[in-house]
């Protein structure tokens, strides 16, 4: 498993947001997480980043505990992270975005910028371009370039199909899909449910900030009705 989380009780001051939540991330693979709005999705990926450090339980990537570790030593590692809004530097140009979020990865780095601009060849033609004069699909964009930048083993998406029209969320599960195929492993947050589940191999489901259902999505598949009607319809 190149992700391993265990027992996690993450809190945003008194309110206790994730309860004993516990997973396992294969390598290799897409793993999708979801839930209704408030559930603790984002929470989970702000916990294994460091940016809301859990108060008890464990992160463990590639066997070594980085639980609590701040975000840059995390990325360091080798875990990439697309935030919910992208986040982009909106003052920043399309090549300032990418150059600050570098990371070499010694001779096995795949991302250099040529292998980039393979995937996502607007960025050149926008690479002086401000990033708050993209579009929103360009955003999005340059926010999956930048994590890839940093050459990661892991990459987490927070609602990466938010605000994208229909034509783009095809490209975006194409996309993942690639990234797959490269050897890159996938933890997805998703509200898209039928995008998610046509690109993942393994789905978490989170209820009130615990899991209530974990297996590969076939298993999913046979409970939709049951798990939907309980855990993701309004």
């Amino acid at each position: 498993m190149l992700l391993a989380v265990e027992a996690l009780q993450t809190f945003y001051g008194k309110s206790h947001v994730l309860r004993d939540v516990s997973f396992a991330v294969p390598a290799g693979e897409i793993t999708v997480l979801l839930g209704r709005n408030g559930a603790g999705k984002t929470t989970t990926l702000r916990s294994i980043m460091g940016l809301t450090p859990p108060r008890a339980g464990t992160v463990r990537f590639k066997g070594q505990d980085i639980t609590g570790q701040p975000p840059h030593r995390v990325f360091r590692l080798g875990v990439g992270y697309v935030p919910e809004g992208r986040q982009i530097f909106p003052h920043l140009d399309v090549g300032e975005n990418l150059r600050l979020a570098t990371r070499p990865a010694g001779d096995g780095a795949r991302w250099t910028l040529d292998r980039i601009f393979e995937y996502f060849p607007v960025l050149r033609e926008r690479w002086r371009q401000q990033g708050r004069n993209l579009s929103g699909g360009e955003q999005q964009m340059l926010a999956i370039a930048r994590a890839l930048a940093g050459n990661p083993e892991l990459l987490m998406l927070d609602e990466p199909s938010q605000g994208l029209a229909p034509r783009l969320v095809r490209e975006l599960e194409a996309l993942m899909l690639r990234l797959k195929g490269e050897g890159v492993t996938l933890l997805l947050v998703e509200q898209n449910a039928r995008m998610a589940l046509g690109v993942s191999d393994q789905v978490l489901v989170l209820g009130k900030g615990a899991v209530v259902f974990a297996g590969a999505t076939t298993e999913f598949r046979r409970r939709e009705a049951e798990l939907k009607g309980r855990y993701l319809s309004v």
